[in-house]
């Protein structure tokens, strides 16, 4: 496949000659054979030529893309349209789909409106149901990368092993498990829910029976009549016990903390508004414009009064009474904290099996494992054939982290041991050309993550196309930008429910800072990253690859 319908740079192979492509590993198919001599026959010139071929096997694109999640199709869709098309997208799986190719366990469905879960670019008219199932948003982003035209740049079962800025060059060079590219500027859209966390516990390693994670769903495994362990209680589990509850001969779920549940309004679509949808597209926009407006009425009682949700919260207690009957058991999953401090789940069904004869909720974490036998923080014991483990993934210590080396040759993984930060939840300095597409604190509590996804697009495309027009090779953060930017986040973060809710989610890193989510509206994030401002950024120039100047000294 071809990576760009442009001419390869001088000095570089082409995208079309990448990884993939027979012989590219070792030279063979290019115009010469590596190592042969030159004219004068000596073995430096041999030396010299083998080097030069071997160099120039190795394709180099402007824009290297991780990830062909919602973030990584998103990227190459802008980047096309930006007139951009010398880009590789690489993927580490088969397929695209990111967090919704990898989670495809029993009733996996989003909890965000399909019409507002899905690009502003690319309607769909066609969604089966005002919240839509994984087999649909999945399809629906295989549509995206064939109707924009994606599949050429697409790199599928290259897993990037490393990233590593090369600053005499003023290039990134990536490193795959298909091969190596050279870029000058990378696109990290691996997303933070994209490698799973499974807690390392005693015995673990001796348990006789089936274990995967919620992410990695072994659909070869007959859960029916067997005894089955559900670890965790969050939004996946909440999608997952009502799915599997009815087959299952015993399932016992092991919550460390409850969480708040609301009724999910979820129906069919008719045919009457697929058509309407279809065949005058202003009526989508007005769905669409209709729940973005709500969604950006709720965002004030989640970031500056928590007061507010007290009704909401009354919602939830009521809908817990309307599903559990058994007092006991009502109790064991009535949360202590704030409605809105953890991620409020939506579902009609949880309570319900919940509540069902053989279902058991132990109101304790998993402590250890005893061959079969799972042994709960409150000491006791339960016989299981099965552990599915809803433990959530790596997001406030993203493993992209460990894989990429900036300035310096300091990882980002070392950059950010105090904790994640970055400059508009897009950059980092010490990392030029490095664009996150949801990066640090650009995760949302009620709306949709698309909206996030694009504004950091926006951002993105807007940097690429100005470092072309100032001429310069690369563009980072100054420290003081980067830091006045997270004191403020922080600041503004104090006033959440998410700080003030009596709660410890998967939203605060270990010193209890909250690096995951955007503390505003999404339309405040839109305005905080429609532009790129050059005052906020150090340029490196190509005339002097090794210096690093300031706006103000290239004015000069």
């Amino acid at each position: 496949m071809a990576s760009s319908s442009k001419r390869p740079r001088s000095g570089t192979a082409g995208a079309s000659g990448g990884p993939d492509t027979p012989g590219a590993a070792d030279g063979s198919g290019t115009s010469g054979a590596a190592g042969a001599p030159d004219a004068d026959g000596t073995p430096e010139a041999a030396a010299a030529t083998g080097a030069r071929v071997a160099a120039e096997t190795v394709p180099h694109v402007r824009v290297a893309v991780i990830g062909s999640g919602f973030g990584g199709l998103g990227a190459a869709v802008r980047l096309r349209r930006a007139g951009i098309t010398d880009f590789v997208v690489l993927e580490r799986a088969d397929s695209v789909g990111g967090t919704w190719r990898d989670n495809s366990y029993p009733g996996c469905a989003c909890d965000v409106p399909s019409h507002l879960y899905s690009f502003s670019f690319a309607p769909n008219p066609d969604w089966p149901r005002s919240f839509s199932g994984q087999p649909d948003i999945r399809a629906y982003l295989e549509k995206v990368a064939t109707v924009f035209g994606l599949r050429p740049h697409l790199r599928f079962n290259a897993e990037v092993l490393e990233a590593r800025w090369e600053s005499e060059a003023t290039r990134w060079r990536i490193t795959t498990s298909a091969g190596q590219w050279t870029a000058d500027a990378v696109v990290s859209a691996a997303g933070p829910l994209a490698d799973p966390q499974v807690p390392d516990l005693p015995g673990l390693s001796g348990f006789p029976g089936k274990v995967f994670h919620s992410s990695r769903w072994d659909h070869d495994f007959d859960l029916t009549g067997k005894r089955v362990a559900m670890v965790g209680t969050g939004a996946s589990a909440a999608q997952i016990i009502p799915s599997i509850q009815p087959e299952v001969g015993k399932l016992t779920v092991f919550q460390r903390t409850p969480a708040w549940v609301l009724p999910r309004r979820d129906r069919e679509i008719t045919q009457l508004e697929k058509w309407l949808h279809g065949r005058l597209p202003v009526t989508a926009k007005v769905r669409r414009g209709t729940l973005f407006a709500l969604r950006e009425l709720q965002v004030d009682a989640f970031v500056r009064r928590p007061g507010m949700l007290r009704l909401v919260q009354q919602l939830a207690e009521r809908h817990l009474a309307q599903g559990v009957a058994d007092p006991a058991l009502r109790a064991r999953l009535t949360p202590d904290y704030r409605i809105g401090c953890k991620r409020i789940l939506l579902s009609n069904t949880y309570y319900p099996a919940l509540s069902a004869a053989n279902t058991e909720v132990v109101a304790s974490g998993l402590r250890e494992l005893r061959g079969s036998t799972l042994v709960a923080a409150d000491g006791s014991e339960h016989e299981v054939d099965a552990i599915v483990f809803g433990t959530g993934f790596h997001v406030t210590d993203m493993p992209i982290g460990d894989r990429v080396f900036g300035v310096n040759g300091t990882s980002l993984a070392e950059e950010w041991k105090g904790g994640m930060e970055a400059l508009r939840g897009s950059t980092v300095r010490g990392f030029p050309n490095l664009f996150f597409v949801i990066g640090p604190n650009t995760g949302l509590g009620n709306s949709s993550m698309i909206l996030m996804i694009e504004s950091q697009l926006n951002y993105m495309i807007d940097a690429l196309t100005m470092l072309r027009s100032i001429g310069a090779a690369a563009m980072q953060p100054t420290a003081r930008a980067q830091r006045q930017w997270n004191l403020e986040l922080q600041h503004r973060m104090d006033r959440t429910v998410w700080t003030t809710g009596g709660c410890r989610s998967w939203y605060l890193d270990p010193s209890g800072r909250n690096t995951v989510l955007w503390p505003g509206s999404t339309s405040s994030f839109r305005r905080a990253t429609r532009k790129v401002d050059l005052g906020e950024y150090e340029l490196i120039m190509r005339a002097a690859p090794a210096a690093t100047r300031t706006v103000q000294e290239v004015s000069a």
